[in-house]
């Protein structure tokens, strides 16, 4: 069972925050950062194992989508104040983090804000800062994304208009990614649609955030970090997670050749053990 919240932040908006062990101090809290467009509500697929290692899982609406108040103009750093603002609130000091596709990149940029508090990084098929040096950001990405992104880049703006225009996006799922949304990952399907009953500014806000910069060095975190990518993934192509793994010095990268953009989450359960490990939580 999840029990779900609305908190009020000193800004006057609202956050929907989701707790799998309300109060369960004796559990390791980790914080669940969704991917683009989904819910913050924790990934059900990892409920058992995380009840085995003895994990407390937390997650919340990014502003714009579910219960969560619309920011303009967030950012990885700003995102990380919101979470920084849940985890007091529930009386939370150390954490551990995780996070799919997007949610893998504020999953890093909640370790490079709040430092030493974070002990340790699960990102899976994270997406790199852009316009940096030693990446061509869209090398290898599918034209889908290349046009949304772009669209991002010419500003929030030009961004709502693109989405507002009737566009599809097509995200030319690999065999491996097709057949994972048959097994227990076919959750994702049921935080994909309610994601966005709020309106659009969810997903249109997180593209914009991928574009700008976060805000915070990723290579000033000192928590340890296991990145995994999937070699076959063109959603955001393996060359970002091989940037983050060169430019980030306490990083581990895991390169699964025969995985999409998806299917890297069937190793999302063993990344779990590394994550209590390395937080000192064994």
């Amino acid at each position: 069972m999840v029990e779900e919240t609305d908190l009020r932040l000193p800004d006057g908006r609202t956050l929907h925050v989701y707790d799998t062990h309300p109060g369960d101090d004796a559990r390791m809290p980790v914080f669940w950062h969704h991917g683009t467009p989904n819910l913050g509500s924790p990934p059900e697929p990892l409920f058992e194992v995380g009840d085995w290692l003895g994990l407390r899982w937390i997650g919340f609406d990014r502003p714009g989508y579910g219960g969560s108040t619309v920011a303009p103009g967030r950012t990885m750093t700003s995102v990380a104040r919101d979470l920084e603002f849940v985890a007091d609130s529930l009386g939370i000091g150390d954490l551990t983090v995780v996070g799919h596709s997007g949610g893998g990149s504020y999953a890093l940029g909640t370790a490079a804000t709040l430092g030493d508090r974070v002990r340790a990084v699960v990102a899976l098929a994270a997406i790199a800062p852009y316009a940096v040096d030693g990446l061509d950001w869209f090398d290898g990405m599918i034209p889908s994304g290349v046009a949304t992104l772009r669209a991002a880049a010419a500003g929030r703006e030009v961004k709502t208009e693109y989405e507002a225009s009737g566009v599809e996006y097509d995200p030319e799922f690999t065999p491996a990614d097709v057949a994972l949304f048959s097994t227990s990952w076919g959750w994702l399907g049921t935080v994909v649609g309610p994601a966005l009953d709020a309106g659009p500014y969810g997903q249109i806000d997180d593209d914009v955030s991928y574009v700008l910069p976060w805000g915070c060095d990723p290579a000033g975190i000192t928590a340890p970090v296991m990145l995994l990518h999937g070699a076959q993934d063109r959603i955001i192509p393996p060359g970002h997670a091989e940037w983050l793994a060169a430019n980030l010095g306490t990083a581990k990268l895991a390169l699964h050749p025969d995985e999409g953009h998806i299917s890297i989450l069937r190793h999302a359960e063993d990344s779990l053990v590394w994550l209590r490990d390395r937080a000192g939580r064994a």
